[in-house]
């Protein structure tokens, strides 16, 4: 058996199990960095998989030596530094757009993964607690991450970034999956598959799971390759919706020298020759506090004075009765004449670029908000749902709302999402096409199109099963013009949310009591 698959499989098995002290440590942080080539822009789920495998392996590694709990929580601690390391590292990028400003803050960015990585720390320890051989600590271990993953979507607001049902970027037929339970779901059978993997790298391989797993996903991608098959992009009569990608780079966006310039560049943009219904621009498109400028809400108002509406992203301040100033990410509706129909401010902030967190302990050492805003953005209070003239009800959701699952709808269930962002800061590479998939796989959760708005891309028409029906290139300049996709039926996930992660979860644990054999297992001191 040593010259076959199986023999090669149990011979690396082998290995992994027997490193102890920096190499195995080094080698979860290793793993870390291969799961993080599943997420875009590499979309090498295999390498997600084999991730979830590996760092089973570091934990069956620690379960015959001491301290197995103390030591299993410092492979999860670095394999989750490898991961955000290599994920997120796009968010590097935001620390030197304004040149000598933000850099020294640049540490802190490595702490900032480094409290990622509890999440897979505690995930890892607990496992370790309850590890026994066997398919059981497969299905523990998923459910652990599973619910870690959930968590870490949910704490101080949330970051849901790179969550493993991400890894499936490459393959829309399976992500159609996340309209019947979503991403959350999809994460933990995710973590669950490629777990399972783990016992195949034995010395006598366990075929079962992996081989159950392997036929689950593939009913995956037959399901959603045929629901794409059978289902062509419907779109709304009527509605011409105008993308504006102005292009404008993040360093040059508010200098007074350029203000004119990069005004000037949306309104030509908008007045290009066409016949729009809806015209759109991006995340604090205007380069100025735009409801102060009454020149500017006068040319808004020529352009839409045909019956076009405008929708753009703008930075908005308000003078509370004690002359204190509150500023708000926000989002403008306008319709005809540049009458304002609504104004939306963002609900869901981003840590350290729009609020601190524990702001009076972070500015004691020193930090600051990316936006430089005094005192951070104040928040919205949620979805909110609007009826535009000619287009339907739509919902606003400004850049990093669009995060997170079945939270981009308030109570009244919306014909379409507009997602307005800048990218810019998110450089040039990675983080946007990461946004532009999180983009996609809301869609197909709520079975509901989204017009993507971005500043230097990637603007987008997404339909209701995450297709691109048209887009513009990253940190390309110009207009995309297109219908707008018709909405589908409410789909189950966008009918019962997180219940159907919560019932997999129950299911999973009690497969795992009621099923899978138990063994002796004293108390395991860490």
């Amino acid at each position: 058996m040593s010259d076959t698959l199986p023999g090669y499989l149990a011979r690396a098995g082998a290995y992994v199990r027997a490193l102890s002290g920096w190499p195995r440590f080094g080698f979860a942080f290793a793993a870390g960095l291969i799961s993080a080539l599943g997420f875009a822009p590499f979309n090498l789920f295999p390498a997600l998989l084999l991730g979830f495998a590996m760092l089973v392996l570091l934990i069956d590694s620690t379960s015959a030596g001491p301290r197995p709990i103390r030591t299993a929580a410092t492979l999860g601690w670095a394999f989750g530094f490898g991961q955000f390391l290599l994920g997120l590292h796009w968010i590097a990028y935001s620390f030197f757009i304004f040149p000598g400003t933000n850099e020294w803050q640049l540490p802190f960015l490595l702490f900032f993964f480094l409290l990622l990585a509890l999440f897979q720390t505690v995930v890892c320890a607990a496992a370790a607690r309850f590890w026994r051989p066997g398919p059981a600590r497969i299905v523990l271990f998923a459910v652990l991450y599973g619910l870690a993953e959930w968590l870490r979507g949910h704490i101080l607001t949330g970051f849901p970034w790179n969550i493993p049902a991400y890894g499936w970027g490459a393959s829309l037929a399976v992500l159609q999956s996340t309209a019947l339970f979503g991403a959350y779901t999809l994460s933990l059978l995710t973590v669950l598959f490629g777990a399972s993997l783990a016992e195949l790298f034995q010395a006598q391989p366990k075929w079962k799971l992996p081989a159950v797993l392997a036929g689950l996903f593939a009913l995956f991608f037959i399901g959603g390759a045929v629901r794409l098959w059978i289902s062509p992009t419907a779109t709304v009569a009527g509605v011409e919706l105008r993308l504006v990608q102005p292009n404008v780079p993040q360093v040059e966006k508010y200098q007074r020298r350029y203000t004119l310039r990069n005004w000037r560049r949306l309104i030509e943009q908008s007045g290009a020759p066409g016949h729009p219904t809806l015209i759109i621009w991006p995340e604090a498109a205007p380069p100025f506090l735009l409801d102060e400028q009454p020149l500017a809400l006068q040319q808004i108002a020529n352009i839409t004075a045909k019956g076009q509406g405008l929708i753009t992203g703008a930075i908005r301040r308000e003078f509370a009765a004690d002359n204190a100033v509150r500023y708000a990410n926000s989002l403008f509706v306008f319709g005809k004449g540049g009458t304002l129909l609504a104004t939306y401010d963002k609900s869901h902030l981003v840590p350290f670029g729009e609020y601190l967190p524990f702001e009076k302990t972070l500015t004691a050492l020193g930090l600051k908000k990316l936006t430089g805003i005094d005192g951070g953005f104040a928040p919205g209070d949620g979805p909110k749902t609007y009826a535009l003239p000619g287009v339907g009800m739509l919902t606003p959701l400004i850049c990093y709302e669009i995060l997170f699952p079945g939270e981009v709808v308030g109570v009244q269930r919306p014909d379409w999402l507009v997602n307005v962002t800048d990218d810019s800061w998110f450089g040039p590479w990675a983080g946007p096409r990461q946004h532009l998939l999180v983009a996609r796989v809301r869609a197909i959760e709520e079975g509901l199109p989204v017009a993507r708005a971005a500043n230097t891309g990637i603007s987008a028409i997404i339909d209701p099963f995450g297709r691109i029906t048209q887009q513009l290139k990253l940190d390309e300049m110009g207009v995309l013009d297109g219908p707008l996709p018709a909405a589908i039926a409410s789909t189950p996930f966008s009918r019962f949310g997180d219940w159907w992660f919560a019932v997999m979860v129950c299911a999973m644990v009690a497969l795992t009591v009621v099923f899978f054999p138990k063994e002796n297992d004293s108390h395991r001191a860490g």
